[in-house]
């Protein structure tokens, strides 16, 4: 009777691990972290069509809540979610997550860094400067500043302009989520490049009408990054999402 109670538990957690091997999803190639930084007249919700197609693949995520208050904080949040994971981390910034990426960047623990149409400014530039040599992008005017100094996009103009390549019901309730963005923002110089030292992938969205695509293109042959352009609205993540999926697991997977 001994015997066959031992058989019995031996089979049963036999059966038990082969269920659970077959109904996790396959981990990554190793336990890389991808840490998503929203840009601005955004939240951490813009990451929400991508999230669920790397966890399917096995990869953890955390998507940053920024403060949307100065660089220096945007970066401080930043580091926290870097700083916490225990392994390597793949940095991934949108827009103005670019400059926070290209700041927060330098952990040792950095695997790679993937810019989806993100601003990528070198050491003493300001996001107000960096595009000076390039038409002024058509929803830039759109911008509405309050009496304090702060920008947001009216919900016409987020439709047209930030993400005019989803349905436009989705784009308003986009546009619900957005961040007061401050002005003084543009003018925060860089003091650390953190592409100069990793590896860099790079989403060129080339309908973009928030960042100049030519711009973009720039910033990806000054980072020497693995490019991809992408038809798409400065959103591609909402857009195709299965595509910016691929390239951070690229990243991941390097």
């Amino acid at each position: 009777m001994k015997h066959l109670l031992q058989h019995t538990l031996l089979a049963s957690a036999a059966v038990s691990a082969t269920l659970s091997a077959t109904s996790l999803p396959a981990r990554a190639a190793d336990d890389t972290t991808v840490v998503l930084v929203h840009g601005a007249f955004a939240d951490g919700s813009s990451w929400g069509k991508v999230i669920p197609l790397l966890q399917a693949k096995g990869v953890k995520v955390v998507a940053v809540q920024n403060p949307l208050s100065s660089l220096a904080d945007d970066v401080s949040a930043a580091r926290k979610a870097i700083d916490a994971q225990p392994g390597k981390v793949v940095l991934v910034g949108h827009s103005w997550g670019g400059a926070v990426i290209t700041q927060a960047g330098d952990s040792d623990k950095i695997k790679a860094l993937v810019y989806v149409a993100a601003f990528a400014p070198s050491e003493g530039e300001t996001l107000g400067t960096v595009g000076k040599d390039y038409p002024v992008p058509p929803g830039v005017p759109s911008l509405k500043p309050d009496a304090a100094g702060y920008l947001t996009l009216s919900d016409a103009s987020y439709a047209a302009n930030f993400a005019q390549d989803i349905p436009a019901a989705t784009a308003r309730a986009y546009a619900a989520t957005q961040g007061l963005f401050p002005a003084k923002a543009f003018d925060e110089k860089i003091t650390y490049a953190a592409w100069k030292s990793k590896p860099n992938y790079y989403i060129v969205a080339s309908n973009d009408r928030m960042i100049s695509p030519d711009l973009e293109r720039a910033f990806a042959k000054k980072l020497n990054a693995v490019t991809t352009v992408l038809a798409s609205s400065h959103v591609p993540m909402l857009s195709q999402p299965h595509k910016v999926a691929d390239v951070i697991l690229a990243a991941v997977k390097r």
